[in-house]
């Protein structure tokens, strides 16, 4: 959402751009990519649905089985239509997952405006199009706003959460924080961790050590090293994190495995997780 060319010249802008450093990082091993689309005139974020569409479907002519999400974020767009644009496609360009923040989050210089409406809006029209939500979670509360939604019918199990630590309005990089919300999560959860910034590497680090998933990239940190001497890419960041994992002597989930954990269909054309009908 935030690096621009000016900050780092290795963030991916264009569909082209995008698509080469997925079909990259799929070559060295990743289980699911989180989407952000740009205008290409500007750089700045775009909700488009044929921009997303030209990323999607240029993912999946080299990686039929990768989980592809989009993002749905609240940072730049106040409207439903906008921000529910991309749920749309279908098809081979059908998104399997969407990102869904679970409350409103300020962060340092921007706010995130997720109203209950919103949030409510945003998970039945994924539930009703068969798309999985991200659910993104960067303190307690938001865990306890997924139970809510449990509860209301419109998010279902088997539930996917990514955890952020470190932004400076939420919950913090320390162990406490972790366990407290990993802790708290619904039954048939699973999740991935992420760290803001300089608590990039510490909290992937924890995850591998844990087992759980890992999420990494330039939309958390654009800087390599802590003193902020390199610039990385998101293919250095994940080159390091399967390092990690070697010495932690475990492996890359297949995409098509958390496809199973997370009853979606199974790729090669077949995207997303079946439609329940309501008459069974």
């Amino acid at each position: 959402m935030i690096p621009t060319k000016q900050m780092t010249p290795h963030v991916p802008i264009s569909v082209d751009e995008i698509i080469e450093d997925v079909h990259e990082a799929s070559e060295i091993g990743i289980t699911m990519v989180h989407l952000h689309a740009r205008d290409e005139k500007t750089g700045e974020p775009a909700y488009k649905a044929e921009i997303y569409r030209d990323i999607i479907e240029g993912i999946r002519k080299y990686s039929k089985e990768l989980i592809i999400c989009v993002s749905l974020s609240g940072r730049n767009f106040k409207e439903f239509e906008k921000r529910s644009e991309p749920l749309q496609l279908s098809g081979e360009a059908k998104p399997d997952m969407g990102s869904l923040t679970l409350s409103s989050v300020n962060f340092n210089r921007q706010a995130s405006v997720n109203s209950p409406s919103m949030i409510q809006a945003l998970a039945k029209e994924m539930k009703q199009r068969g798309i999985v939500p991200e659910l993104e979670a960067f303190d307690i509360g938001m865990v306890n706003y997924a139970k809510y939604l449990i509860k209301k019918g419109l998010i279902e199990a088997p539930y996917y959460f990514n955890l952020l630590f470190g932004n400076i309005a939420c919950s913090q990089a320390n162990l406490l924080h972790i366990g407290i919300m990993t802790n708290d999560l619904p039954p048939k959860s699973y999740w991935s961790m992420a760290g803001i910034g300089d608590n990039q590497l510490m909290v992937n680090s924890l995850a591998v050590a844990y087992g759980y998933g890992v999420r990494v990239g330039l939309e958390d940190n654009i800087w390599y090293d802590s003193d902020r001497t390199r610039l990385a890419r998101n293919i250095d960041f994940l080159k390091r994190i399967h390092k990690i994992i070697q010495s932690n002597e475990k492996e890359i989930m297949p995409p098509i495995e958390l496809r199973k954990l997370l009853q979606l269909e199974p790729g090669n054309g077949r995207y997303g997780r079946v439609i329940q009908s309501n008459h069974g």
